[in-house]
């Protein structure tokens, strides 16, 4: 995600001009844990805002599973982890029925996913029928065994993490479950100066299972990002706009590089990122700048590159770029 710009602030009502504020203060509690992450963070907080999940993709020991744990603590929401690995059954995520000798009969115990943020870790590491056993609950907020449907708490977001694709003893995640991802978010090895943070901390004795230690407070909850879905329904999207997100994602459709293009669902992911991200940097409508600067995280998992591309070493974020300096910007 590239860094972001603020527009002027406007008048709203100070319950939902709290919980911006309150959204906003998170991004501080979880740098006390996480050095140099802002954009993952503010990528996550707009994915919660938006009502979808997001996938956090970066090589082993850039602080993945870490962000989770400390955005959830800011929160003050639920938060359950599974570490996926190559025998996990589907029933180990979403619970199962289970036998009870004093009733003699069988009663559901609930799994992990019944929680608000399900950190999914290293999802591309186990076999695709159970990476499948989220799609319910990803999409429809519920989870059905032997028949019965049981709704998830809210609010809900899977947060997964994986390791690149090219990493041995991985499964790449299907075309249908990407596509339930609202956004991918790219974690990069740290700069030098960020990376000299990071050892300092730990040279002073942080530790990274104990939060509550490094000072990390609850500074939002379930309420504030109520409020801020609300306030979000009253963020106005110009003609313009809608017509600019339309064009991108119809040019990634004709892109030679491209086997597969962005579907209606990822301009929708885009138009209600960049709403959200409106909403936090303070604006009353969306510009083009908002959806520049969530295009990458939005379609980067939902276009797939040509054999003869990927041969060529071309990169989808390079194409990404490409259509984005060629497709007119509204004025």
């Amino acid at each position: 995600m590239s860094d972001y710009s603020s527009g002027p602030r406007v008048l709203e009502s100070t319950e939902h001009d709290a919980a911006r504020q309150a959204l906003q203060d998170v991004r501080r509690e979880v740098a006390k844990a996480v050095v140099g992450q802002d954009a993952t963070v503010t990528g996550l907080l707009v994915g919660l805002l938006s009502q979808g999940h997001v996938l956090l993709e970066g090589v082993p020991g850039v602080a993945k599973t870490l962000l989770v744990r400390a955005l959830s603590a800011a929160l003050s929401l639920d938060t359950k982890r599974v570490q996926f690995t190559p025998d996990l059954m589907p029933g180990d995520v979403t619970g199962s029925l289970v036998y009870d000798s004093r009733t003699a009969d069988f009663t559901f115990r609930e799994g992990p996913v019944f929680t608000n943020i399900l950190l999914a870790d290293e999802i591309n590491r186990t076999p695709p029928k159970t990476q499948a056993s989220l799609l319910e609950a990803m999409e429809e907020r519920q989870v059905s065994v032997d028949g019965v449907s049981r709704r998830l708490p809210a609010p809900f977001m899977v947060a997964a993490t994986q390791n690149p694709v090219e990493y041995e003893g991985t499964y790449p995640l299907p075309e249908a479950q990407l596509d339930r991802f609202l956004l991918k978010l790219t974690m990069q090895l740290p700069e030098r100066h960020d990376e000299v943070e990071v050892i300092r901390r730990h040279a002073a004795g942080f530790n990274p299972q104990d939060l509550a230690a490094a000072g990390i407070r609850a500074v939002a909850g379930a309420g504030d990002l109520a409020l801020a879905r609300e306030a979000m329904a009253a963020v106005a999207v110009e003609p313009e706009i809608i017509g600019y997100i339309v064009d991108l994602v119809r040019a990634t459709r004709t892109a030679p590089s491209f086997q597969l293009g962005v579907s209606p669902r990822g301009a929708t992911a885009l138009l209600n990122t960049s709403r959200a991200w409106a909403w936090l940097s303070g604006r009353s409508f969306v510009t083009p700048d908002d959806v520049k600067s969530l295009a990458l995280p939005c379609l980067r998992h939902r276009v797939s590159l040509q054999p003869e591309a990927q041969m060529d070493g071309v990169r989808v974020d390079d194409v990404l770029g490409s259509i984005l300096a060629s497709v007119p910007v509204p004025r």
